[in-house]
């Protein structure tokens, strides 16, 4: 049997959120559940519980559907986000590739 995973409080809210401003979106473009869904290539139940707020939809999915009802996630445009995702892949170039805990004590008594 699954065990069903716990989200924080912050976390059920922001999917809450998110949800609605995609079905208001939808709504505010004329659009019936089941021509988003087509649109986005997915179940018109999944598209309903997105809009719900539910946990389960895959990321790039609920991207896709927001993306097409116009709910902007970033508040940046094409050309900034670009140049903040460069960045970003710099600042990852110069960390290093995994993190692990020292299995030694650091002997500091000097």
């Amino acid at each position: 049997m699954k065990r069903k995973r716990s989200y924080s409080k912050i976390t059920r809210q922001a999917l809450s959120i998110l949800g609605k401003l995609i079905r208001v979106g939808r709504v505010e473009r004329g659009m019936t559940a089941q021509e988003l869904a087509d649109r986005a290539g997915i179940s018109r139940t999944t598209l309903y519980n997105i809009e719900k707020g539910a946990p389960g939809a895959e990321i790039g999915t609920v991207f896709e559907v927001a993306a097409l009802v116009g709910v902007r996630l970033f508040e940046f445009d094409d050309r900034t986000l670009a140049m903040h995702n460069a960045r970003l892949d710099e600042k990852l170039t110069l960390l290093p590739k995994s993190v692990r805990h020292s299995r030694q004590e650091v002997d500091d008594d000097f």
